[in-house]
């Protein structure tokens, strides 16, 4: 009963894709991959951290890549030569293959990343462009007068 079938609007309506996609992603939360676990936090007014648990995982068995307003984290782990030696006897710490995905807001850049106590701490700003952002309008300056006099003049 939670499930909501948005194609009716897909066939009427032009340049909404995105938006679409984005709540069919909200309305699959249920699906969603629950591994590793991370935590998102903000750090300043236009910086954000993503802190991803890859306890067991090296610096050449993670991949991060990101495209468009897509941030994707890939971990798989390497075969060792001294894994065929040892033998486990009890393996709690997770070492599986893994994909995250997480959508970024339009502006959001990543600035860095690093690994650290098996944490790989991924860092994001968002930089707006000067033309995007609000600006003030002056009421009444000398445009007013100028705008006045040509309608003036014409009359």
């Amino acid at each position: 009963m939670r499930h909501f079938d948005l194609s009716p609007l897909y066939r009427s309506t032009v340049g909404f894709d995105r938006l679409f996609a984005l709540l069919d992603q909200a309305n699959s939360v249920e699906n969603a991959p629950t591994y590793p676990p991370y935590n998102i936090e903000r750090t300043a007014e236009n910086a954000f951290r993503i802190s991803i648990a890859v306890a067991g995982f090296a610096e050449g068995d993670l991949a991060i890549e990101s495209k468009e307003n897509t941030l994707s984290v890939r971990g798989e782990k390497q075969v060792s030569e001294d894994a065929g030696n040892r033998e486990v006897l009890h393996q709690g710490i997770a070492a599986r293959a893994f994909e995250r995905r997480f959508q970024l807001a339009d502006y959001v850049q990543v600035t860095g990343a690093s690994l650290e106590n098996g944490l790989l701490h991924i860092d994001l700003v968002r930089e707006i462009p000067e033309a995007k952002k609000p600006r003030q309008i002056a009421i009444g300056g000398s445009s007013a007068k100028v705008l006045e006099a040509k309608v003036a003049k014409a009359a």
